[in-house]
């Protein structure tokens, strides 16, 4: 006589899978049903909206190095630059980006640590071309990675904005 229990056969995994699939839908289903009429269209909305990119990507065209000195912020010659912008930024649709970084080393890094130097450099790149650039067309960013003592000044197309 056997006093052991029958072994249970487990269910293959894509019968769970698709089982969750199921019901994930039915879910989603029973609340657009679940909302009135006139709601419908608010709902739908907010679920576009809070999935869809607040705006689109930009598209990169061309970029421009700054080279910097050691621990510095320092623009030695700002002339380069600011003739490069002008032209560039004469189409209104274009936005230029500054993404600066440390090159990583101990020596590279200023008073308040290399994330610091970073922004200051990008602040520095950002103060020289505020007379060419319009603030609403220029965006500032740093590079946590080691990617030398630069800072690159990124022209983009961002089409037609409001």
């Amino acid at each position: 006589m056997n006093d052991f229990p029958e072994p249970v056969v487990p269910k293959p995994l894509w019968l769970m899978t698709l089982a969750d699939l199921a019901l994930l839908l039915l879910g989603f289903m029973l609340l657009v049903q679940a909302t009135a009429a006139p709601k419908r269209e608010e709902l739908s909305r907010s679920l576009r909206d809070a999935f869809a990119p607040s705006e689109p990507p930009l598209m990169p065209v061309t970029s421009f190095a700054v080279r910097f000195g050691t621990g510095s912020a320092a623009i030695a010659d700002p002339a380069p630059l600011i003739a490069w912008a002008r032209e560039n930024v004469r189409d209104p649709r274009v936005e230029l980006t500054v993404t600066a970084a440390v090159d990583g080393s101990a020596a590279d890094t200023g008073p308040g640590g290399p994330a610091l130097l970073a922004l200051d450099r990008a602040r520095a790149v950002a103060q020289l071309l505020s007379g060419v650039v319009p603030p609403r067309r220029l965006r500032l960013s740093t590079d946590p990675r080691p990617r030398g003592r630069t800072a690159t000044v990124t022209l983009a197309f961002a089409g037609e904005r409001p």
